[in-house]
């Protein structure tokens, strides 16, 4: 992480390091079944999401052990996974949808890229005298290597690495890059 924020918070600024704020927004992006894994319809729903090649990798990510036979059954509703299957259950079906998306993000913005809106950090409660003045910033990230690494570390929920590729973005701020290591939030489009 850059370092112009040694002490960060010292003077009551408020925020997130920005490959945090990063993967958030990446999150909330995913979107998916409303219905609750204990419900007749979203326990058939993930069901039907994760009848797949790809689903039942994840499924066996998530921890989900049984045979073909006894999934078949969740899925005709003869039988009702235990508790702790339907969280896996609803733990494989989001690993899914997140690595969906990733395929679908790689293939867009690899080619076009897309701007990301950075808000600086909440400086209302800091001490007179000591904010900064930072605006709202915005850089286009355009790249296939820089995706992909972003996308990757996303999945792999690796923050070491989505850290390496915040700095490498804000470096494009110029001189003032280093006053949005941290940030309040951060918003993009596909």
């Amino acid at each position: 992480m850059a370092g112009r924020w040694a002490q960060f918070g010292l003077y009551g600024a408020q925020g997130v390091p920005g490959w945090v704020a990063l993967g958030r927004e990446m999150d909330r992006q995913v979107t998916g079944i409303k219905s609750p894994v204990d419900t007749r319809r979203g326990l058939a729903a993930r069901l039907r999401y994760l009848n797949s090649p790809a689903g039942r990798e994840a499924m066996a990510r998530a921890g989900i052990t049984t045979r073909p036979r006894t999934i078949a059954a969740w899925r005709a509703g003869t039988r009702r996974p235990l508790p702790a299957n339907r969280q896996r259950l609803d733990a494989a079906y989001w690993d899914l949808r997140r690595r969906n998306l990733a395929i679908d993000w790689q293939r867009r913005l690899a080619r076009t890229g897309t701007r990301i809106e950075i808000h600086p950090v909440d400086q209302r409660d800091v001490t007179r005298g000591r904010a900064r003045d930072l605006a709202v910033r915005r850089v286009t990230v355009r790249g296939h290597r820089i995706w992909d690494d972003i996308i990757a570390a996303w999945i792999d929920e690796d923050g070491e690495m989505l850290d390496i590729v915040w700095d490498e973005i804000i470096t494009d701020l110029g001189s003032d890059y280093d006053s949005y290591s941290y940030v309040s939030s951060i918003g993009f489009g596909i």
